[in-house]
């Protein structure tokens, strides 16, 4: 006769680790990585190398003067340094890459409490900072094979051919370029089971949207910029956005139209990293707002709703 064993929930086990999550994430952002190479040479290589060694090493270091637990191999760092590296310019000084690392690794995420409790997208967070630090430098492209160094790209003039946008043959950063290679490894993730549809679909079907009711080209706006990245690899951070499908679609839609609002009316034409980290502070509010309630809490609630009006027994 078996017997039987009593334990506390949840009693449903899923077979996907972290380490699992995080290297299916690495091979859906190597495309465009490889890319991001081919276009730019040895350099992007070395900037990505820079950006995941670092995050992997501040990650450690950080981890055992504040003696947390050491979560170097679940590879949540070399995520956020490989999405750091691929979100720069090609020739982006390299202590400023490693500077992008620190500002993920130890203060956004880190600090906060390590993997799982960070307010905001630690690579995002760390990209807005370089940004607005050097924005010159970020600012700073290079167009493929010609080698020729400019600050125009397709994202601020709209006017680079549909096909070299879907390659990333235009002045770009290192691994935004392929739209193609970015959404497939997003469909990948999809089929494993690892990403969810619904805020990358809100985010790019709002900012088409958008930028069509705007009179832009939509697919040359989705198409330009960090718009696919972000969309697909950002805003479906299981940490930093909503739980629910629902919360996650209305997330999406909200960095969309975001995403459309500062490329078209503020200071930043590459606006989808602003959107989604924006957003992430919405996250709370979303939960809330898109909770599903247990099964039987509704009539438990008016059970009790019920019980307090009415009259309490007196005894004499």
């Amino acid at each position: 006769m078996h017997k039987l064993s009593l334990e506390s929930a949840p009693h449903i086990h899923s077979k996907s680790s972290s380490t699992l999550i995080m290297l299916l994430v690495i091979l859906a952002l190597l495309p465009s990585a490889v890319n991001g190479y081919v276009n730019y040479g040895r350099r992007a290589c070395l900037i990505l190398l820079t950006t995941v060694i670092s995050a992997v090493v501040f990650e450690a270091v950080s981890s055992f003067l504040i003696r947390h637990k050491l979560t170097v191999k679940d590879l949540s760092a070399v995520v956020t340094g490989l999405t750091i590296g691929m979100l720069l310019p090609p020739d982006f000084p390299l202590w400023k890459a490693a500077l992008g690392s620190f500002i993920a690794i130890v203060i956004v995420k880190q600090l906060f409490g390590g993997i799982g409790r960070n307010l905001a997208n630690p690579a995002g967070t760390a990209w807005i900072a370089l940004y607005l630090l050097f924005t010159k430098d970020m600012t700073t492209w290079r167009i493929p094979d010609s080698g020729a160094v400019t600050r125009v790209t397709p994202m601020l003039t709209g006017n680079a051919p549909y096909w070299d946008l879907l390659l990333g043959n235009y002045a770009s950063y290192i691994g935004t370029g392929c739209a193609i290679a970015l959404l497939l490894g997003a469909v990948f993730l999809c089929f494993a089971g690892i990403l969810s549809p619904a805020a990358p679909l809100g985010f790019l079907g709002a900012f088409a949207l958008a930028s069509f009711a705007s009179g832009c080209d939509p697919l040359s706006e989705v198409l330009t910029g960090s718009i696919v990245l972000a969309a697909c690899f950002m805003a479906s951070d299981y940490t930093t956005t909503p739980f629910s499908a629902f919360g996650k679609l209305l997330f999406g839609i909200g960095c969309g139209v975001l995403a459309f609002l500062i490329r078209q009316f503020g200071g930043y034409a590459d606006s989808a990293v602003f959107a989604v980290v924006t957003m992430n502070l919405f996250t709370p509010w979303l939960n809330r707002i898109t909770r599903k309630r247990p099964f039987g809490a509704e009539i438990l609630h008016k059970r009790k709703k019920h019980m307090a009006n009415q009259p309490e027994n007196v005894t004499i």
